[in-house]
C-alpha cells in the first residue's frame, strides 16, 4: 500500500503550548496526542506544580511519548513561549465578545498548510479556567471545536488530539483549503514575511502610547478600544513591513500634541 507523501514542514513548524496546566496526567496525555499525529514541539507556561515533565503521572499518561516530554520546555511567560512564532491560535470552547476571528480546527489546518512560511502555535488554557482574555486577544485567531452544543466539554488532551489530527490530515492531503489575498488557492499572490507575535504585540503597545499622546485614548478609562483594534488587525494577518508602517504612523502621532479645540 502506497501512503501519500507527508508535508513534513507542517510538523516542524507547529508548536503546542499549555498554559498553567494543573494535572500532570493531562500534560502526558497531550504529549501522547501529539506524537500519534507526528508533532514534537511542546512548551509549558507556568504549570501549577513543580517537576511537571518528570512527574510519574505525566510519564504514565504519555504512554510511550516520553521523548516528547523529554524535549519539552517549561517557561515563565507567554513571551518566552511564543519566541519565533508568527501565528498564534487560542483554543477555547468559550467565545469572547472581543476575540480575534474564530476558526474551526479544519479551517486552521488549511490556513497553516496554505502559508508555509508561518511558524504557528496552538495555545491551550488551564483545565478549569481556560485561557485568560489577555492571551486570547493577543492571538491571531480563536479556535472553537464545533462539538455537541448540549455537551461541548472536551478535556485538554481531547482538544489537543482534535487539533493535531486536523493538522495531520491537512498535511497528508497537501492541498491548501483557504484563499489568500491576491489570488485563488493555486495562485496566492505576493506575500511579504509574516510578522511575529512579538512584533505585533510591540506594535499594539506603541499604538496605544500614541493614542494616549494625542488624547484619543484615556489611559485611566480605556474602555474596549484596544481589544477592538486588536480584533480588527488580527483579521489582516499583518506582515513585517505593515507592522513597521503602523509603528511609523504611531511614532508621528506620539510626536503631535493636540492643538486647542481638538476633540
Amino acid at each position: 500500500m502506497n501512503l501519500p507523501e507527508i508535508n513534513t514542514n507542517l510538523f516542524k513548524r507547529l508548536r503546542f503550548i499549555l498554559v498553567e496546566t494543573s494535572r500532570a496526567g493531562n500534560i502526558g496525555a497531550v504529549a501522547r496526542a501529539m506524537k500519534t499525529m507526528g508533532f514534537t514541539d511542546l512548551v509549558l507556561v507556568s504549570p501549577r506544580f513543580e517537576g511537571a515533565l518528570d512527574d510519574p503521572e505525566a510519564i504514565a499518561f504519555a504512554s510511550g511519548a516520553g521523548d516528547i516530554l523529554a524535549a519539552a520546555r517549561v517557561v515563565d511567560n507567554m513571551a518566552e513561549a511564543l519566541q519565533g512564532i508568527h501565528f498564534a491560535a487560542a483554543v477555547s470552547a468559550r467565545l469572547r465578545e472581543y476575540s480575534p476571528p474564530v476558526l474551526t480546527p479544519r479551517m486552521l489546518a488549511g490556513q497553516l498548510l496554505a502559508q508555509p512560511e508561518l511558524h504557528a502555535a496552538l495555545i491551550f488554557g488551564n483545565e478549569r479556567f481556560g485561557l485568560p482574555n489577555q492571551i486570547v486577544e493577543q492571538c491571531n485567531v480563536l479556535i472553537n471545536i464545533p462539538a455537541n452544543p448540549d455537551y461541548s466539554s472536551l478535556n485538554l488532551s481531547q482538544a489537543a488530539q482534535v487539533l493535531a489530527y486536523e493538522c495531520r490530515m491537512a498535511a497528508l492531503d497537501g492541498t491548501p483549503s483557504v484563499r489568500q489575498p491576491g489570488g485563488d488557492a493555486n495562485d496566492i499572490g505576493f506575500q511579504g514575511a509574516a510578522a511575529s507575535v512579538a512584533q505585533i504585540e510591540g506594535m499594539y503597545q506603541h499604538l496605544e502610547q500614541a493614542l494616549v499622546a494625542i488624547g484619543f485614548l484615556d489611559a485611566g478609562n480605556p474602555r474596549k478600544l484596544m481589544p477592538r483594534l486588536k480584533r480588527m488587525f488580527a483579521r489582516a494577518h499583518l506582515e513585517q513591513e505593515e507592522v513597521n508602517i503602523l509603528r511609523g504612523i504611531a511614532r508621528h502621532m506620539a510626536g503631535r500634541r493636540p492643538a486647542a479645540g481638538d476633540n
